[in-house]
């Protein structure tokens, strides 16, 4: 097995931690996602998948939180952490690479796109909106694509 790790020059290490942050980047919709706009996640068995709670904590709060934040905070809550043990834990979890937004289900299923600002702070836009479209039109915003839904 092979494992190719791709480091873009928009992700930036900090403090020795590992990131998934972006900055100025759009994570494009992956090209073999069926969803032909954004389409909002559901409960599975009455219980908040990773997309749910990805969608619901950045739909609700545009460019209020970091893509690390968000991966965190989603950790944090599907393994019961407390505040107190959120700076030990988030350590922990940043000390070893994690999957960034490109592979996750928001992007690759259900027809999102995410930006990152120049702060790193993000926001979903379905691809079918004007929004997304204006980013993928902008010279000035870096484009990665999402992570294919199968291997080719």
């Amino acid at each position: 097995m092979i494992i190719l790790v791709i480091k873009n020059q928009n992700m930036k290490q900090q403090n020795g931690q590992h990131t998934t942050n972006y900055f100025d980047t759009l994570i494009e919709v992956s090209n073999d996602c069926k969803a032909s706009a954004g389409q909002i996640p559901a409960l599975k068995n009455d219980k908040k998948t990773i997309a749910y709670r990805q969608f619901a904590l950045v739909s609700k709060n545009p460019y209020k939180f970091t893509s690390d934040d968000v991966l965190f905070q989603v950790h944090a809550d599907k393994n019961d952490l407390t505040e107190s043990e959120y700076k030990a834990a988030r350590e922990q979890f940043f000390s070893k690479g994690q999957a960034c937004f490109r592979a996750s289900p928001l992007i690759k299923q259900f027809g999102w796109g995410l930006h990152s600002d120049s702060n790193g702070k993000v926001a979903l836009y379905g691809r079918e909106t004007e929004e997304y479209q204006n980013l993928i039109d902008d010279p000035n915003t870096a484009k990665v694509k999402g992570m294919r839904n199968s291997k080719k």
